[in-house]
C-alpha cells in the first residue's frame, strides 16, 4: 500500500471511484470491463468504411478514365483528392469519436487501453501506419484478434488501442 503523497503502482484512478484492484481501468469510456469486438464486427467495419471511401474515388477515376485528355485527368485528380480527404477524415473520427461509418454501424468503437478514451487524430494517424506490420508476415497480423485475449492487431498492441463493444 504507497504511502501519502507516494504514487501507486497501476492505472491513475479517478476520484471518486472505488478502487477494484489490479486489471482494466474503471474509466468512464470503459464502465468496467471492456467486452472486446470480435474479429467479423472488426473485419466488417474495415470492408465498410473501404467502401465508402473507395466508391467515390472509383467512380471519378472511371469516369476520367472514359472522358480521357485534359478533362478526364481532372476528373481522376478530383477522385484520387476525394479519396485521400476521406481517408484523412475517418482517422479524424476515428481519432475524436473512436468510430467512422463502419465502426459506427458495427457498434464498436476504437479507444485507448490505458483510459478507454478516443486516442485523437495523430495516434490514430500512427496506428493507420502501424498497420504495416500487420502485413509483413503474410497478413497474420490482421488475423490476430481472432485468438488474442483482447482482440488486438499487432498495430493496436504497438498503439495501445482496443476496439471494444459499445452500448
Amino acid at each position: 500500500m504507497p504511502q501519502q503523497g507516494q504514487p501507486g503502482y497501476g492505472y491513475p484512478q479517478q476520484p471518486g471511484v472505488p478502487q477494484q484492484g489490479y486489471g482494466y481501468p474503471q474509466q468512464p469510456g470503459y464502465g468496467g470491463q471492456p467486452q472486446f469486438a470480435g474479429w467479423w464486427s472488426r473485419f466488417a467495419a474495415l470492408l465498410l468504411d473501404g467502401l465508402v471511401i473507395s466508391i467515390p474515388y472509383g467512380i471519378l477515376v472511371g469516369i476520367g478514365a472514359a472522358v480521357g485528355g485534359g478533362a478526364g485527368s481532372a476528373i481522376a485528380m478530383l477522385g484520387i483528392l476525394v479519396g485521400i480527404g476521406l481517408g484523412l477524415f475517418k482517422l479524424y473520427k476515428e481519432g475524436t469519436t473512436g468510430q467512422f461509418i463502419g465502426k459506427k454501424a458495427l457498434g464498436i468503437s476504437l479507444l485507448r487501453e490505458a483510459d478507454g478514451q478516443p486516442l485523437g487524430f495523430g495516434m490514430a494517424f500512427v496506428r493507420y501506419l502501424a498497420h504495416f506490420v500487420d502485413s509483413i508476415a503474410c497478413y497474420i497480423g490482421w488475423l490476430w484478434p481472432a485468438w488474442d485475449p483482447k482482440k488486438q492487431t499487432f498495430a493496436d498492441k504497438i498503439c495501445s488501442t482496443l476496439v471494444v463493444k459499445v452500448g
